[in-house]
């Protein structure tokens, strides 16, 4: 019999980590009262911790901050290859225009 891995909201994780970080309390106590795994919290421990030095991390965000951080990173991607897209086009067509006047 296999166990299912269980996923976790990012709002839970960031719960999670703040009984270490902000109350104190020790990995193994905050693991027990949360039934969560000691490697799995000290990740999102080393992740709140690197996302209020101000990094932005490469997985799913846990502050509030960060995620918005993130959305607007990608967004900013996405318009960025729109707007490459939209050059691409434009000289293909200025390229045709030339072609067929001459």
């Amino acid at each position: 019999m296999t166990k299912q891995r269980r996923s976790f909201t990012p709002e839970f994780k960031l719960e999670a980590a703040s009984l270490v970080v902000d109350q104190n309390y020790s990995v193994t106590e905050a693991c027990k009262a949360l039934d969560v795994g000691e490697s799995a919290l000290r990740r999102w421990v080393k992740q709140l911790e690197a996302e209020r030095g101000g990094s932005t991390p490469v997985s799913k965000a846990l502050t509030p901050e960060q995620q918005r951080i993130q959305e607007l990173e990608a967004r900013v991607k996405r318009l960025e290859q729109d707007k490459t897209i939209l050059k691409k086009a434009t000289a293909l067509l200025m390229s045709d225009e030339l072609g067929s006047t001459r």
